[in-house]
């Protein structure tokens, strides 16, 4: 298994690169790529973002007219998937050497890096082609749905308490496990109820409920 510098230098001297010239072009696709701190391991150990990182290192080397990426930040936490895209913009944009084509399930990474769009359905059937603005304006049309809750009164409340024989005047605490018991088996979705927890769906009630405590 070789390192991520003996990797790149394999792949130099497979693409033509110059003996004499092969050390300062995989220093370059490593600082580029931010793989200094990885260049003496071995690439299949690498997390998957830097393996990432590699593939698109090796494709840049010998600066080929098009390169072909198959969703180079997939799998990348936010930070290190706004440096790869910076990567590709760079590439396709600012030196304006290499023409890149990308593949991805992200239209906000299509967006931020494509001047044409196309979308593919059934394993590879291009279903339309063109810039973002016209993919957005002929597919991007959805359905919004607004929803109102009206807010039960006083008396709804306490007729409701009472007939699950919970307590006789809401006006009265009970600690936040006592609701939850009481719920429970009364017909209420039980998944909701899983859910008044810290860092669930109702974390706001049980936060509430703390400082109710």
């Amino acid at each position: 298994m070789l390192s991520v510098e003996e990797t790149l230098k394999f792949y130099a001297l497979i693409k033509g690169i110059k003996t004499d010239k092969i050390k300062g072009v995989v220093e370059k696709a490593i600082k580029d790529l931010n793989l200094k701190d990885h260049r003496n391991k071995l690439a299949g150990t690498l997390s998957g973002g830097n393996k990432r990182k590699l593939s698109v290192a090796m494709a840049l080397i010998g600066n080929p007219p098009i390169i072909l990426l198959d969703e180079p930040s997939a799998g990348m936490d936010p930070e290190a998937r706004r440096f790869m895209w910076k990567v590709v913009e760079k590439i396709s944009q600012r030196d304006k050497k290499s023409a890149v084509i990308l593949t991805t399930h992200s239209m906000e990474e299509a967006e931020a890096l494509s001047t044409k769009m196309g979308i593919m359905v059934r394993g590879g059937v291009f279903r339309c082609m063109g810039s973002t603005q016209h993919i957005k304006n002929k597919f991007g049309v959805g359905y919004e749905i607004e929803v109102k809750t009206v807010k039960p009164t006083f008396a709804k409340m306490q007729e409701f308490a009472v007939n699950l024989g919970f307590i006789e005047n809401i006006q009265l605490k009970v600690s936040l496990e006592e609701a939850i018991q009481q719920l429970s088996g009364s017909g209420f979705d039980e998944m909701i109820l899983e859910q008044i927890k810290e860092d669930g769906i109702g974390d706001d009630i049980f936060q509430e409920a703390k400082l109710d405590d």
